[in-house]
């Protein structure tokens, strides 16, 4: 099945950028939001002009705005006829050690990474039930198949934490026409960690999101991605003791 129109959020920058050059290069019609206007609008212009045959739409969203989220779904879905899918990807990646004195980093994280998530999932599936079809992805992490140690602690709680909602979500949506679909990226270079020098198995935005994008077109229940090495790389997260996980992070 062809997704046609596709909203994006997290949309002005890393993973979320990338999908949408890589879905606009496959024909699809975009519905991208962000905090930042300014890049999306020339996400937008890059992409129509290279695209002159899909529709681009932009929107501002902070998702921490809940009331927002929902306006904005529902604008988009009015502008575009109907929402397809849909890719809850807007996140945070910064956090402390859990009892180090910087709850409020850590607090942050995980209300945009959970409780956002979680809104911009209502949002989808109101609009995904009213239409009896449709196509839920979630973004999560390969830190979800375990908790982790330092600074990625309650980063690593939320991606897990909205892989759970995804499968409840799927488990609920299962006789019907709409999909869900889980994404657990491995280490992909974005500007969330452009910081980080090194890297164990890094590999490049655009292979990356190509082999993200792969998954999501075959709305695979769950994949990690790149496959190689992670599937096996999260089969061994999943089984191995703690002492020897921790080495991973």
């Amino acid at each position: 099945m062809t997704r046609k129109n596709i909203l994006i959020t997290g949309a002005s920058s890393g993973l979320g950028e990338e999908m949408a050059r890589q879905f606009a290069a496959l024909g699809r019609n975009l519905a991208l939001a962000a905090r930042r206007t300014d890049r999306l609008d020339e996400l937008k212009a890059e992409l129509t002009s290279t695209y002159p045959g899909i529709t681009v739409a932009v929107k501002a969203l902070d998702v921490n705005d809940h009331d927002a989220v929902f306006r904005v779904f529902g604008e988009f879905r009015e502008e575009l006829g109907s929402l397809d899918r849909v890719v809850v990807n807007a996140g945070l990646g910064k956090g402390q050690p859990i009892g180090t004195g910087y709850f409020h980093a850590n607090k942050q994280t995980a209300e945009t990474n959970f409780v956002s998530a979680l809104a911009q999932c209502e949002a989808a599936v109101e609009a995904f039930r009213a239409q009896q079809d449709g196509h839920l992805v979630v973004i999560s992490s390969m830190s979800a198949m375990r908790g982790m140690r330092g600074n990625i602690t309650t980063y690593a709680a939320t991606k897990a934490g909205i892989a759970t909602l995804a499968e409840g979500i799927r488990s609920d949506l299962m006789r019907t026409r709409i999909k869900v679909s889980t994404i657990y990226p491995g280490y992909i270079r974005s500007e969330m960690n452009e910081r980080v020098e090194k890297a164990p198995l890094m590999v490049d935005t655009i292979p990356g999101v190509r082999s993200m994008v792969k998954a999501i077109e075959r709305e695979v229940a769950e994949a990690c991605t790149p496959s190689w090495p992670w599937t096996p790389l999260g089969f061994a997260m999943r089984t191995l003791p703690l002492k020897l996980v921790r080495k991973l992070a």
